[in-house]
């Protein structure tokens, strides 16, 4: 079990550092944003499961070789039966490390979900308010405001995409359209539920640079996702004028799309913020997707790199 914890502390540490570090430096990315956000959920995953496995296993060490020989001991040493081992303070430590980090990121994401629940509702009641139903796109409230404004506030009960009159009046028909498909892969893909766990993730672990590097890796994949859904229906040049057209229109008016207000992880739209340099670069210049073998390549070794530290805790003895 000793041997198991040291592996899992040194596969922490690589998905801490050097692993996110790289693939945030990556080009591929924007040739397969799907393929990029697997390994990204991957490596979040696999860091965690690493983390908490190392301290785990360290702790319960004296107890046992196995997990199953560590819980057998446990419980004669509950039960006060003199031949079985007592783990030592350090090892005590680990173990309540490792049960705290677990309760920590489980409860920053509890309370991460609790109040951006809070946010989307009061934000919907505002909308009743502000806001009258668009007669040509069913599920699409229109907001009275000269503004150009587009995003979307999901919901399992009723998800709807915002748009301001203003953005209406000055996009053509096809840019319109881009700007809803755009909207629409956003709700339906369920990006918010992704920016959510990478959200929390960040929140509970600030320092470590895996939930930095994600978290903005995340943000733009998720853009990307809804670019190339709107690709299917528009041309590029098109798409690119009408996220123009809502990024200098959310120029100065930042306080409409403020995530206080709209969570990061509801919105959808295209304010200047998330218009970076190198989704432009991809729109004016597009490249050629990954191949169908190596996105499944990429993939492959995305599930494999979550399957590591997994089996290694299930069956530690393996890696004996």
């Amino acid at each position: 079990m000793l041997l198991t914890s040291y592996l899992l502390a040194g596969l922490a540490i690589l998905l801490a550092w050097p692993i996110p570090v790289a693939l945030s430096r990556a080009r591929w990315t924007a040739r397969s944003p799907f393929a990029a956000m697997v390994v990204w959920q991957s490596i979040a995953l696999a860091g965690g499961l690493s983390m908490i496995g190392a301290m785990l296993f360290w702790g319960l060490e004296p107890l046992g070789g196995t997990l199953l020989d560590a819980l057998d001991g446990g419980i004669r040493l509950i039960s006060g039966n003199p031949a079985a081992n007592s783990p030592g303070i350090v090892h005590i430590f680990a173990l309540s490390t490792a049960a705290l980090l677990g309760f920590h990121l489980i409860l920053t994401l509890i309370r991460a979900a609790w109040r951006i629940t809070r946010q989307r509702s009061r934000h919907r009641n505002i909308l009743r308010l502000l806001t009258e139903e668009s007669t040509s796109n069913p599920g699409t409230l229109v907001l009275d405001h000269e503004t150009p404004i587009a995003y979307c506030l999901p919901s399992f009960s009723g998800s709807i995409t915002v748009l301001s009159r203003g953005l209406v009046q000055r996009l053509s028909p096809e840019e319109l359209r881009a700007v809803l498909a755009h909207e629409k892969a956003h709700l339906e893909q369920r990006h918010d539920l992704l920016l959510l766990a990478f959200t929390s993730w960040n929140d509970a672990l600030p320092w470590l640079p895996t939930s930095k590097h994600s978290l903005a890796a995340v943000q733009e994949l998720v853009e990307m996702l809804a670019d190339d859904a709107a690709l299917r229906e528009v041309t590029p040049q098109v798409l690119l004028r009408a996220l123009l057209t809502v990024a200098t229109g959310a120029l100065g008016e930042s306080d409409m799309s403020n995530p206080a207000a709209l969570p990061s992880t509801a919105t959808g739209g295209a304010p200047t913020e998330e218009l970076s340099s190198y989704r432009l670069r991809r729109l004016l210049t597009p490249q050629p997707p990954l191949s169908t073998a190596l996105r499944t390549m990429i993939i492959s070794a995305a599930v494999l790199l979550l399957a590591l530290p997994t089996t290694m805790l299930i069956a530690p003895g393996l890696f004996a």
